[in-house]
């Protein structure tokens, strides 16, 4: 029996994908070799210890129906979409080496005709007349008995939108998140014209078998033919959560102000696994009794415009008088909390 196994998908869906790789890293016998071959339709996948609101553009995401998903590894944000093929070597211990697996896909690009090489912490990369350019980063995972390396292989990905997601939008936010490393990058196209996402994955499939001299059948996964693998609907439900891909960001403060023609707000919020755990409000208002009820309110809140606006909506009744006031400030906070 082969102590090799091969999963190829056929979702887009990026929660699906790294549910999927989770569950099979959970689940896999330490004595295999796993290589899961996958790609994303347009996705912001953000580093475990991140936070989504420093790291992307939130707003520009929404507004253009871009995924967010939060991946169980280290490292820093990335745009993905059809353009990159991602791939996942898993193995148990000791057997587990990720200078193993990048030597596998280095063969596969070898293989296709690409010189690559491997850089600093986690990158592969070219020489072009312009300098070295980046054709694949990575990210690891270990636990005791066990380990992952993933990545993904720039392809024909949309590089103008890089910029687009993953520059935040200017304001005054100090997290402790890690910041991501932009790097100069380039597609594989442009050395190789024809290539495309089934060549390459064919090229690191024989790479993978020539190593280890074995071979396996392929597994075919999609939602259609949906895995069978215990807990994969409740890692799914996870994986897609607001919980696990907002919530689960490290602490940050967010301070805003502006002003109205009846007065000056300055809003201080502490925020917490995605919830407002703190929120001060400075005002020189004549009447703060409903700003200051509203900066209570505000605490026990999620991050999130929807409930944050159910929080000033809920002070209409409480203070008539002032509505128009407070609907002003809840669209001013609809358009800077994201």
């Amino acid at each position: 029996m082969s102590s090799l196994r091969l999963l190829l998908s056929d979702s887009y869906d990026p929660w699906f994908n790294l549910a999927v790789e989770e569950c099979i890293f959970r689940q896999m016998s330490p004595t295999q070799h796993v290589l899961f071959l996958w790609r994303n339709a347009e996705t912001v996948v953000i580093g475990r210890a991140q936070n989504p609101w420093k790291e992307c553009n939130t707003r520009k995401m929404e507004e253009d129906g871009i995924t967010l998903a939060r991946r169980s590894s280290g490292g820093g944000a990335v745009f993905h979409d059809l353009g990159n093929t991602c791939f996942t070597f898993m193995a148990g211990k000791p057997g587990y080496d990720k200078s193993v697996s990048t030597a596998i896909i280095l063969n596969a690009l070898t293989a296709l005709g690409v010189a690559a090489s491997a850089s600093g912490r986690n990158d592969l990369v070219v020489a072009t007349p312009d300098g070295e350019r980046k054709v694949s980063g990575s990210a690891y995972r270990e636990t005791k008995d066990r380990g992952f390396h993933h990545g993904t292989l720039l392809l024909n990905a949309d590089l103008s939108r890089l910029a687009n997601y993953l520059n935040p939008d200017v304001k005054k936010l100090q997290a402790k998140g890690i910041t991501s490393v932009r790097s100069r990058v380039a597609n594989l196209v442009e050395l190789l014209p024809t290539v495309d996402h089934a060549q390459v994955c064919e090229a690191v499939r024989d790479a993978f078998f020539a190593y280890y001299a074995d071979s396996c059948t392929a597994e075919h996964i999609s939602p259609a033919q949906m895995p069978d693998l215990p807990g994969f609907r409740e890692q799914f439900a996870k994986q897609s959560s607001w919980e696990w891909n907002f919530g689960q960001a490290p602490d940050f403060t967010h301070m805003l102000d502006t002003r109205f023609p009846w007065g000056g707000i300055e809003l201080h919020m502490d925020v917490d696994r995605g919830v407002i755990t703190r929120s001060q409000l400075f005002t020189d208002s004549l009447n703060p009794a409903p700003l200051e009820a509203l900066a209570q309110a505000l605490q026990g809140c999620a991050y999130r415009v929807p409930d944050i606006i159910a929080a000033g909506e809920a002070l209409f009744e409480r203070f008539p008088e002032q509505q128009p006031e407070l609907q002003q400030v809840n669209a001013w906070l609809a358009e800077n909390i994201r």
